[in-house]
Parts: structure tokens; sequence; C-alpha cells
């Protein structure tokens, strides 16, 4: 393959990794939205959500995987540290 085929195989694929992160951020959002978060409060839960990341986990391994029951748990955390930003649904 020539680099010139490299590059733009480079950038479409680039271009699904950012599509891909768009579309975990807006899961995330809903995922936050049903545990309580109101449409407002989104932006600021999903950077607690972040932070929350690295408390919950700062023992691990930066390469291990995570699935729905570690998402779970970093939620659970950050609604304990943040009662007020989950309402009842």
């Amino acid at each position: 393959m020539e680099a010139k085929d490299l590059k733009k195989e480079l950038e479409r694929a680039e271009i699904e990794v950012e599509e891909m992160a768009m579309q975990l951020a807006d899961m995330l959002g809903a995922a936050l939205f049903f545990a309580g978060v109101q449409k407002e409060d989104l932006p600021k839960a999903i950077d607690l959500y972040l932070k929350g990341l690295d408390e919950v986990f700062e023992d691990e391994d930066e390469d291990s995987e995570m699935g729905f029951e570690e998402v779970i748990e970093v939620i659970e955390y950050i609604r304990n540290k943040n009662p007020k930003l989950f309402h009842k649904a």
C-alpha cells in the first residue's frame, strides 16, 4: 500500500474513532440521565464521572477492561458523593 493510501486509511480511522467517542459520550449521558441526573446537569455529571474513574480505579491497571459493572460502580460512586445531582426518576 502506498503512503498516500495509508494516509487516507488513517484519516478514515481517525474519523471513525471520533464518531465512536461521541456516541460513547452520548451513551454515558443517557446512563447518567436514567440514573437521575437532570439534562441541564449532564455536563457536570460527565466531568464528575471522568474524575470518579480515577478515584474508583486508582489502583487498577490503566489498560484493564471496563464493562457495564464498572460503569455502574462509578455512577454509584458519584451518586454517593454528589446526591444533590441525582433526582428520583
